[in-house]
């Protein structure tokens, strides 16, 4: 090839040396889109890593509550609340009880009580409640 031709062809454009500016752009934007979706999936996977470990560590706690109830005598169950000691630093507990009066017991039927217990997290607005229903003969 002649000098005069290797000038005519820089002229036109076709140097095949190296990357257009639109290929470079393009390949940008595939990697940005790309990038974007991992972000958007990480994140979310903390999200639900942090959101299954408070939904465990609850309701083993509630769990724990519940067993305490157990040891209660039911007329003595008011509302209460409070936090946990080591195993549960970082959660409070709370439990509401109300008698319930269900048409189907009779007047001199056993006494049942629904009791609410709800977990939280002191660190954010994380919430887990735990509703059970026990029962009572008063003779």
């Amino acid at each position: 090839m002649t000098s005069a031709a290797i000038g005519r062809r820089q002229r036109r454009g076709c140097n095949s040396a190296g990357f257009t500016l639109l290929e470079v752009m393009v390949a940008l934007s595939v990697v940005a889109i790309a990038l974007t979706a991992i972000y958007r999936m990480y994140s979310q996977t903390l999200f639900m890593d942090a959101r299954g470990r408070f939904d465990t560590v609850a309701v083993m706690l509630a769990r724990a509550k519940l067993a305490d109830l157990q040891g209660t005598a039911l007329a003595d169950l008011t509302n209460e609340s409070g936090t946990f000691d080591e195993a549960g630093t970082g959660y409070t507990w709370q439990i509401q009880s109300e008698p319930v009066t269900p048409d189907q017991l009779n007047e001199d039927g056993p006494i049942l009580k629904r009791f609410t217990i709800t977990i939280a997290s002191i660190a954010d607005a994380s919430r887990f409640t735990l509703t059970t229903y026990r029962y009572l003969y008063e003779p």
